[in-house]
């Protein structure tokens, strides 16, 4: 199915692949009324992972990129979960950003600008979302981002 979603990520250039499937006993999203609430997505498809620390050598700016193929799996899991239809998105309502950082690494909002830049670019103002970008000591198989979300949907 296409719609005006389909056709801004065409015109962004930006390929949605088929959702990543869980790396362990859990599901990758959960409908509760109309909030979807996405498992975290990590940086990068199984077997080309982006890993790395930020801050030690890592930097801020192929942290956003990584982050950015974190928001392209979101978009993904979202796709699954509206049936294929992403018109259906309401609002993209909070991301959480994980960060596999140096202890002194401080520009965690900029890497996890990447994930938020691209849900503007995507869906418009409904993409406009709350936001929490956090430091951690180490992410699961060493990547360097990790982010879940909270979307809306019709």
């Amino acid at each position: 199915m296409t719609g005006k979603i389909d056709a801004r990520l065409k015109e962004l250039g930006v390929e949605i692949p088929d959702a990543p499937t869980p790396a362990a006993n859990y599901v990758p999203h959960v409908r509760a009324g109309d909030l979807v609430f996405i498992s975290g997505q990590v940086s990068g498809r199984p077997g080309d992972l982006i890993v790395g620390k930020l801050g030690a050598g890592m930097d801020a700016e192929a942290g956003a990129a990584a982050a950015r193929a974190c928001a392209i799996s979101l978009i993904a899991q979202m796709k699954a979960a509206c049936g294929g239809n992403l018109d259906r998105v309401a609002r993209v309502v909070k991301l959480t950003g994980f960060v596999n950082s140096a202890p002194d690494f401080p520009d965690h909002p900029k890497v996890i600008n990447g994930c938020s830049d691209l849900m503007v670019e995507v869906f418009g103002d409904k993409g406009r979302h709350a936001r929490s970008a956090v430091g951690v000591a180490n992410l699961p198989f060493g990547v360097a981002v990790e982010v879940e979300a909270i979307f809306e949907i019709d």
